[in-house]
């Protein structure tokens, strides 16, 4: 029997150390949000006993993936745990995806890009990826899915919604063949 790697130590200092590298201009609130979600990420690695997890997977973590977890988290509720991030996040969510979202009544634009870290990989049983190409993380174990879908980055409302109600189309069955019925 191999063991499990074990998940790096997370600690705010880190998470500040790791945001550094990006565009963003992040709040205190933001950093000890990501720093929540690492953690509780890290002490999920190994657990039997959780929700189901995914991770949406893009470059920039503004419009895609944003959109794919604001609609899991909005469909799943409690049953599941959603984390999103990027490969190389940008300084903000994309305000057309938010207002996309705002039409079919979720709001994410609370939301913040970030990138995905290891602990986060680790943690989900389905990793999402789009568009990242090789920069997406690979564990062996992990369920798997490259969803092919258009950029939304400068796109006008019209084009955005056609990406939205694709997305909304995938994370539904993705939900329903994780045994979340909707």
């Amino acid at each position: 029997m191999v063991p499990m790697p074990q998940s790096p130590t997370v600690s705010r200092s880190e998470t500040v150390i790791l945001l550094d590298s990006y565009p963003a201009d992040y709040s205190d609130f933001q950093i000890d949000a990501f720093t929540e979600q690492r953690v509780m990420a890290a002490e999920m690695v190994g657990s039997e006993v959780r929700p189901p997890s995914m991770i949406f997977v893009c470059v920039h973590n503004a419009g895609r993936s944003q959109m794919s977890a604001g609609f899991a988290r909005h469909l799943a509720g409690d049953r599941a745990i959603v984390f999103s991030g990027g490969s190389s996040p940008g300084p903000e969510i994309n305000p057309v995806a938010v207002e996309a979202m705002r039409e079919v009544g979720i709001d994410i634009s609370n939301q913040f890009p970030v990138p995905f870290t290891i602990e986060i990989v680790q943690a989900s049983d389905v990793v999402v990826t789009m568009g990242c190409g090789d920069a997406c993380p690979y564990f062996p174990g992990k369920q798997y899915l490259d969803w092919e879908l258009d950029d939304p980055h400068g796109q006008d409302l019209d084009a955005v919604r056609v990406v939205r109600d694709e997305i909304q189309r995938r994370v539904i069955t993705l939900l329903s063949e994780m045994g979340l019925d909707l």
